[in-house]
């Protein structure tokens, strides 16, 4: 009886000490909440686009003939009226000179004509006297004025030659001049696409020699829109974007232009909105693709609960119901469940904006801030890794 007496003693010791040392494992809940924050909300919309200059011209060539010099290069800072390349002129100095020569050929026969007009007139006004006065005869006045009338056309004819040879001269002299290809704007050159000793031909469809950039300091992203995000998108709106050149950066922009055009691709409608954007240090470079996020709406100081708390339903643990994925200022009654006593309790809320994973809060029966709102219902599984579930750690372990 003494030894038994023994036995039991040391059971219960064991059991004692083993409730003090070992923790007793939490009571665990069949449902994972998230308590109702406080804090600012931001409306974004995003999308791709292609940065490029503000102003970009193509130059071309006006006149035909082969490159004989070259002024400026890719990155070349030019003014305008800066001449850039150099056709060729020897055929387009010789045509200056032949039609200046034909030019003159008619300036100077038109002289001679006029002169010719003027002896013709001064016989037919002599004649008229002197037939008159009966001296000649009537042939002679009709022979004069018909002399007359031919010097008049004849004068009438070199006039229309001399302008057309002038129009020649004048032509000449100004392929003379394209013949000097010049920069029409300030600007960097972007592109160069012709090389000396190359043959240019202008024509309907002039090809670009050289492409320039007005002001690299100034940029624009063109982006394409959805149409479901298109009526969030206003002129004045923030943007922040990045490439993939500096991965670390933000670079901030401003919605300047919103096209109504409508871009169909694959049965899909986007919208081109246009993103200004400084470019004062001049890492941007044209071509560059920028991933964009417009943001659309920002609130202060709001209460927002998960969004997944609007889908959470007692019914179904498949949680099926859905609640609106816009993030325009639209308010709804939607329905949330607060967790007493261990079961659910449905409250009536009235939710606005939706952006990052939250809800706006706008008006509710009773919940307020720090309240817990359930998200979903626990498998066995996910209680064991909620509550940190295993065998008890011994001292020294």
């Amino acid at each position: 009886m003494k030894k038994a007496g023994i036995i039991l003693l040391a059971v219960l010791t064991i059991i004692f000490i083993a409730g003090i040392i070992i923790p007793r494992k939490p009571a665990t809940s069949d449902y994972r909440t998230a308590k109702v924050e406080r804090g600012e909300m931001v409306s974004t919309v995003s999308a791709t686009g292609t940065l490029a200059a503000v102003v970009t011209v193509q130059v071309g060539t006006q006149v035909s003939g082969t490159i004989q010099k070259l002024f400026v290069d890719f990155n070349s800072p030019v003014l305008a009226g800066q001449a850039i390349a150099q056709i060729d002129p020897a055929l387009f100095n010789a045509k200056v000179k032949e039609t200046q020569g034909n030019y003159f050929n008619a300036a100077a026969n038109l002289e001679r004509v006029r002169e010719e007009q003027a002896d013709a007139l001064r016989t037919a006004e002599r004649n008229r006297k002197l037939i008159a006065e009966g001296t000649i005869s009537q042939s002679d006045l009709d022979a004069a004025e018909t002399k007359l009338k031919q010097s008049s056309a004849a004068v009438k004819a070199a006039e229309w030659s001399v302008r057309q040879n002038q129009g020649l001269y004048d032509q000449a002299k100004t392929n003379l001049e394209y013949a000097t290809i010049k920069s029409p704007t300030n600007g960097v050159v972007i592109s160069r696409n012709v090389d000396i000793g190359q043959t240019v031909a202008a024509s309907f469809q002039t090809p670009t020699l050289f492409t320039i950039a007005q002001d690299l300091t100034k940029m624009e992203i063109q982006t394409s829109v959805d149409e479901a995000d298109i009526s969030k998108v206003n002129l004045g709106q923030t943007v922040s974007f990045t490439v993939d050149s500096y991965p670390n950066l933000n670079f901030k922009g401003t919605v300047s232009q919103i096209r109504k055009a409508p871009i169909m691709t694959q049965n899909v409608v986007t919208y081109i909105v246009i993103v200004s954007v400084e470019n004062k240090e001049l890492k941007l470079m044209p071509g560059m693709t920028a991933n964009v996020t417009i943001e659309v709406m920002r609130k202060q100081n709001v209460l927002k609960i998960p969004s997944s708390s609007l889908r959470f339903s007692p019914q179904s643990d498949d949680n099926v119901k859905q609640t609106a994925t816009d993030n325009e200022k639209k308010n709804r009654t939607e329905k949330v469940y607060l967790l007493r006593d261990g079961r659910p309790v449905p409250i009536s809320v009235e939710t606005g904006l939706n952006a990052d994973g939250y809800v706006e809060l706008i008006a509710s029966e009773t919940l307020k801030e720090s309240d817990s709102v359930i998200l979903e219902r626990l498998s066995e599984k996910k209680k064991e890794s909620t509550q940190g579930g295993g065998p008890p750690r011994g001292p020294g372990i």
